[in-house]
C-alpha cells in the first residue's frame, strides 16, 4: 500500500504522512505525541480505540487506509492502569453489588408507592406532568414501571454529572428495561424515554466507545421520533404548554451533536456538517451575556437559576424574571403539598392497612365523614373492606356490624393505652425512679411528661417510702394526654410491626429518593453544554481539515 495520508483531528489537528504497511499504532502514537506535545493521548479510528499491542500489527492490518481519519483525545495520567488483577476484580465486584442494590431499591420503592401500599417513609412518590400536576398513568403495573424507570434515569443522570459514564450506562440500561414494561401508548405521551436514549448515546460518546456506533444511530433516530411525538411537530405542543418558552434547546444541542458524530464516523460528511452547524447555532443562542446575567443577579437571583431562566427564554430578561417568579411559586406550592402529604401519610399510618396491605383511602374516608360518620369508625370500615365504599357503608348501616366495629376500636384503644403506659413506666424506671412509685404516678397522670415532671418535684426518699400504693397529693391534669394520643385514630394494626420483616436497603433508597425529589419539570432540559460546545468545535475543525487536505491533494 506504501505511503499514505492520515487526517488527524480532535485535541490536535493535522495531516500525517505514514507508511501504512510499516507503521504500528505505537509508532503513530509517538508521532502524534511529538507533533501535539501531549504525553497521554487516546487514538480512535474506524470505530474503535487503537491499542499499541505488540507492534506486529500494522496500520493497514487494522483497516486504516489512505486519507483515513484519526481522532485524538487527551487522557489524564490516572487513566493508566497500574492496578493489580485482584484490585480490579474487587472493584468490579463492588461496582456490580452497587448496581444490584440500585435496581433492588428502585424496584422496592416503585412497588410501595405505586400499588396503594402504605409508605414506610413519610412521603409518597407521585407522577407529575410537565406542568408539575399530579397524574395517574395507566394501570398499577404501568405506574410501577414508570416510577422505576424515572428513579433509575435520575440516578444515572447523577452518575453522568460525576463523570461515571460506565456505571451511568448500566443504570440507564436498567431504566430502559423498566420503561419497556409500561404500555407503549402511554410512553408516547411523555419525553422520558427519548431523553434516556440521548443520555445513553452521550455515555457512548464520553467513553469514546464508537463500537456502539450502529446502536447509537438507531437510538438517536428513536429519540428524535419520540421527542416529536411528545412535543408535537416543531415542538408546537411543548411551546404551547410552556407559554412560548424554549426549555428544550440545550437537549437538542446534545442530540444534534451526537447525530453529527454518528454521521461523521459513518462517512456521511454532508449530513454531519449540517448537524454540527445546527447544534452550534443553538449553542450560541444559549450563551448568556455577562451584562444580562449581572442584571438578573442584581435582583437577588443566584448565578445558576439566572442562567437557567435566561437560556430557557432566549435571553429575554423580562420573560426570565417571570419564569423565576413562577418557579419560586411552584416550589413553594410543592413544599406545601409535600407537608400536607406527610400529614396524610401519618394519618393513614394511624389507621393501619387493609388485609391486602393497602393504606386507607383518605378521599373515600372524607366522603363517609361528610355524610355524618365518625372518622375512626369510617376508617375502620374502609380498612376492613379494602377501601370498598359500598361494603363499608353496608357495615356502617348494619347495627350489629357497626357495634362490633366500635367495640373493636375501643379494645384497641385500651391496648394501645396499656402499651404506652408500660413504655413510659419502663423509661422512667430506667432513669432511676422506684418502680412502685412510677407505676402509681403514670396511672395517676396518664402522661409520660407530666409523670416525669411530678417525679422530679418530689424528694427521692418520699418516693421510696410510698410503697403502700399511696403517693403525695398532686394536681392531676384535666386532660389525659397519654390516652388522647393513643386513642386518636388507633383503629388498626401497628404498621411498624407490619414492616419489621421487610428487608430494606434504606441507604440506597434514600439516595434514589433524595435525587428524585430534587427534580422538577425542567430538570431534563437543564444541561450544562460546555463539553458539547468543545466537541462541536473539534468535529467542525476535523471536517474543515479534511476538506482542506482533499483540496490540496487534488
Amino acid at each position: 500500500m506504501g505511503m499514505g495520508k492520515l487526517k488527524v483531528g480532535g485535541a490536535w489537528s493535522g495531516v500525517l504522512e505514514v507508511e501504512l504497511d510499516e507503521w504500528s499504532v505505537s509508532m503513530l502514537r509517538v508521532e502524534v505525541v511529538k507533533r501535539s506535545g501531549f504525553e497521554n493521548i487516546k487514538l480512535i479510528c474506524c470505530g474503535r480505540v487503537l491499542k499499541d499491542g505488540d507492534g506486529s500489527e500494522k496500520l493497514s492490518d487494522l483497516g486504516i487506509k489512505n486519507n483515513g481519519k484519526v481522532l485524538v483525545t487527551k487522557v489524564s495520567v490516572d487513566d493508566g492502569n497500574g492496578k493489580s488483577q485482584k484490585d480490579e476484580f474487587l472493584e468490579e465486584e463492588e461496582r456490580s453489588n452497587r448496581l444490584n442494590r440500585i435496581k433492588a431499591a428502585a424496584t422496592s420503592l416503585s412497588k410501595r408507592h405505586a400499588d396503594g401500599s402504605l409508605p414506610v417513609e413519610d412521603f409518597n412518590l407521585e407522577l407529575e406532568n410537565q406542568s408539575g400536576e399530579k397524574v395517574q398513568m395507566g394501570s398499577e403495573t404501568d405506574q410501577q414501571a414508570i416510577m422505576m424507570g424515572l428513579m433509575l434515569h435520575t440516578n444515572a443522570k447523577r452518575l453522568i454529572k460525576l463523570q461515571k459514564y460506565t456505571d451511568a450506562l448500566e443504570v440507564l440500561i436498567m431504566g430502559e428495561e423498566a420503561f419497556s414494561l409500561c404500555d407503549p401508548k402511554l410512553l408516547e405521551m411523555v419525553d422520558n424515554v427519548p431523553i434516556l436514549q440521548i443520555d445513553m448515546v452521550w455515555c457512548y460518546f464520553m467513553l469514546r466507545d464508537i463500537s456502539w456506533l450502529s446502536v447509537a444511530g438507531m437510538r438517536l433516530v428513536k429519540a428524535r421520533e419520540g421527542l416529536e411525538r411528545a412535543y408535537g411537530k416543531e415542538a408546537s405542543r411543548l411551546r404551547l404548554l410552556q407559554g412560548g418558552r424554549y426549555p428544550e434547546l440545550a437537549l437538542h444541542v446534545r442530540l444534534e451533536l451526537l447525530e453529527g458524530v454518528v454521521a461523521y464516523h459513518t462517512g456521511q460528511l454532508d449530513k454531519s456538517r449540517q448537524a454540527f452547524t445546527s447544534a452550534q447555532e443553538k449553542y450560541f443562542k444559549l450563551q448568556v451575556p455577562d451584562e444580562t446575567l449581572s442584571a438578573l443577579m442584581s435582583m437577588g437571583y443566584n448565578e445558576r437559576e439566572a442562567k437557567r431562566a435566561l437560556r430557557m427564554n432566549h435571553q429575554d430578561i423580562e420573560r426570565a424574571v417571570e419564569f423565576l417568579v413562577e418557579d419560586r411559586e411552584r416550589k413553594l406550592q410543592k413544599r406545601e403539598e409535600d407537608i400536607q402529604r406527610q400529614r396524610d401519610i401519618m394519618e393513614q399510618k394511624r389507621y393501619g392497612t387493609t388485609p391486602l396491605k393497602k393504606a386507607v383511602d383518605l378521599q373515600k374516608l372524607k366522603q363517609l365523614v361528610s355524610i355524618g360518620y365518625e372518622k375512626d369508625l369510617a376508617a375502620e370500615a374502609l380498612r376492613r373492606n379494602e377501601n370498598d365504599t359500598e361494603r363499608a357503608l353496608d357495615d356502617l348501616t348494619n347495627p350489629e356490624t357497626n357495634a362490633a366495629i366500635q367495640v373493636d376500636i375501643e379494645s384497641r384503644k385500651k391496648k394501645r393505652l396499656r402499651q404506652k403506659a408500660d413504655a413510659a413506666i419502663e423509661e422512667l424506671t430506667a432513669m432511676g425512679f422506684p418502680r412502685a412509685a412510677v407505676v402509681q404516678v403514670v396511672r395517676l397522670f396518664g402522661n409520660r411528661d407530666a409523670a416525669l415532671s411530678y417525679l422530679l418535684s418530689v424528694p427521692n426518699e418520699t418516693l421510696l417510702n410510698s410503697t403502700d400504693g399511696s403517693i403525695p397529693s398532686a394536681s392531676v391534669p384535666s386532660d389525659n394526654s397519654l390516652q388522647n394520643a393513643s386513642g386518636q385514630g388507633d383503629t388498626s394494626l401497628d404498621t411498624s410491626a407490619q414492616n419489621a420483616g421487610q428487608a430494606r436497603d434504606v441507604e440506597m433508597e434514600d439516595e434514589l429518593t433524595r435525587e428524585l425529589q430534587k427534580e422538577d419539570a425542567f430538570s431534563d432540559y437543564d444541561i450544562e453544554i460546555t463539553k458539547e460546545g468543545e466537541a462541536i468545535n473539534e468535529y467542525l475543525a476535523m471536517l474543515t481539515s479534511g476538506e482542506t487536505s482533499t483540496g490540496a491533494s487534488s
